[in-house]
């Protein structure tokens, strides 16, 4: 009778522990996602599951999960960072003047007629100044005509940020990893 006793309280513990080590993991490093709507078309697609990792800074161009509000989080790609001065002009990104290539854009500009992305400059969006604030991202949808981000929510609170993803585990058969 001690015996069994002793076989389930190490039972108890194993599964405590395993409970435990759940809990860090999933508060602290990497969490599952699931993507709703259109917004990162082509990228990634309605329903597509993908794990979030939370340690690190996002860099430009990472894919980055954020509180939207307290009942929603969004999923966007990092285009400003604190202090830089964004503007899209003839579909092309400057970035405190420099032009960038957005290959990550390429398979849906294949598909349109058109600019993906209207011309705009940082101070005429949301966002109200000519440089992103400091703690603060500017972050768009891939799917830049179907998409609700900086340009009409504003710059996104660095803390508001839940984590990066680049890794979609589900369906099965689209399985991958995003590279940026």
């Amino acid at each position: 009778m001690v015996e069994k006793k002793n076989e389930v309280l190490e039972w108890v513990k194993a599964l405590g522990f395993a409970l435990l080590i759940l809990f860090i993991v999933r508060t602290f490093l990497i969490t599952p996602i699931v993507v709703e709507g259109a917004s990162m078309n082509t990228t990634l697609h309605d329903q597509d599951r993908m794990v979030v990792t939370k340690f690190g800074e996002p860099e430009r161009f990472d894919i980055v999960v954020f509180h939207a509000n307290a009942e929603q989080d969004y999923i966007k790609r990092v285009i400003g960072l604190p202090g830089d001065r964004i503007e899209y002009k003839d579909d092309t990104l400057f970035i405190n003047g420099k032009a960038y290539n957005e290959p990550f854009l390429d398979k849906q500009k294949e598909n349109i007629k058109g600019d993906l992305t209207k011309s705009f400059k940082l101070e005429n969006t949301a966002v109200g100044q000519s440089t992103v604030p400091e703690g603060h991202l500017f972050l768009m949808g891939d799917n830049r005509r179907n998409s609700t981000d900086s340009r009409e929510i504003g710059a996104i609170p660095i803390d508001e940020v839940v984590g990066t993803t680049k890794v979609v585990y589900f369906p099965f058969k689209d399985i991958r990893i995003i590279e940026d």
